[in-house]
C-alpha cells in the first residue's frame, strides 16, 4: 500500500483542484485510469468530498470533449461523409433516447471519451446530454469509488453489490422522470 500512500500524499498537496484535474483529464485522455483517480479522490478527501470532486470533474470533462466535437461536427461530417462505419455509429447514437444515454453513461466500463465524441458528432441535444451525464455519472463514480480499488473484494461484499444495485435502479427511475420532463418541454 506504499504506492497508494505516496499517491494520496501527492494528491493532498494539490487539494481538491488536483483531484478535479485528474478526473477531468481522464475525460480528454482515454488511456488514463478513471477508477484509480476516483478511488484516490475518495481516499484523499473522504467519501462525500471525493465523490463530489470526481463527479463534477468527470461531468465538466465530458461536457468539454462533447462541446469540442460539436464545434468540429461540420468539418468532420464533410471529411468523413462517405465513411459507413462513422455514419453507422452516428445513426445509432441519434436513435438513443434519454434513458438509453443515461444507462450508457452509468456503465462503469463504457469509454466516456468515445461516448462524448460520438454524441457531439451526432445530433444529441446538449441539454439531454448534460442531464444524462448528471444522472449516469453519479452511479458510475459511486461504482469506481467504492469498487474500483479492489474489484474482486467488492464483488464478494454483498452490501456493496446491494448499494450499487440500488443506485443503478435509482438512476434508471430518475432517468425516466427527467426524460418525461424533457419530452413535455419539447
Amino acid at each position: 500500500m506504499e504506492i497508494v500512500d505516496y499517491a494520496v500524499n501527492i494528491l493532498s498537496k494539490f487539494g481538491i483542484f488536483g483531484g478535479f484535474t485528474i478526473v477531468f483529464s481522464e475525460s480528454m485522455i482515454p488511456i488514463l485510469p478513471l477508477s484509480v483517480f476516483v478511488a484516490l479522490n475518495m481516499i484523499t478527501f473522504g467519501k462525500l468530498a471525493g465523490f463530489l470532486v470526481s463527479w463534477i470533474g468527470t461531468i465538466v470533462g465530458c461536457l468539454v470533449s462533447f462541446s469540442i466535437s460539436k464545434k468540429f461536427k461540420k468539418k468532420i461530417d464533410n471529411k468523413y461523409s462517405d465513411n459507413k462505419k462513422i455514419n453507422s455509429i452516428k445513426k445509432y447514437i441519434n436513435k438513443l433516447n434519454f434513458l438509453n444515454l443515461v444507462i450508457i453513461m452509468a456503465i462503469p466500463f463504457t469509454p466516456a471519451f468515445a461516448v462524448n465524441i460520438a454524441a457531439g458528432l451526432s445530433n444529441v441535444d446538449t441539454k439531454k446530454f448534460f442531464f444524462a451525464l448528471l444522472i449516469g455519472k453519479a452511479s458510475m463514480i459511486y461504482f469506481w469509488g467504492f469498487v474500483g480499488t479492489s474489484l474482486y473484494e467488492s464483488i464478494t461484499d454483498v452490501s456493496v453489490i446491494i448499494k450499487i444495485a440500488i443506485l443503478l435502479i435509482a438512476s434508471y427511475i430518475l432517468g425516466l422522470i427527467v426524460n418525461r420532463l424533457i419530452e413535455k418541454n419539447n
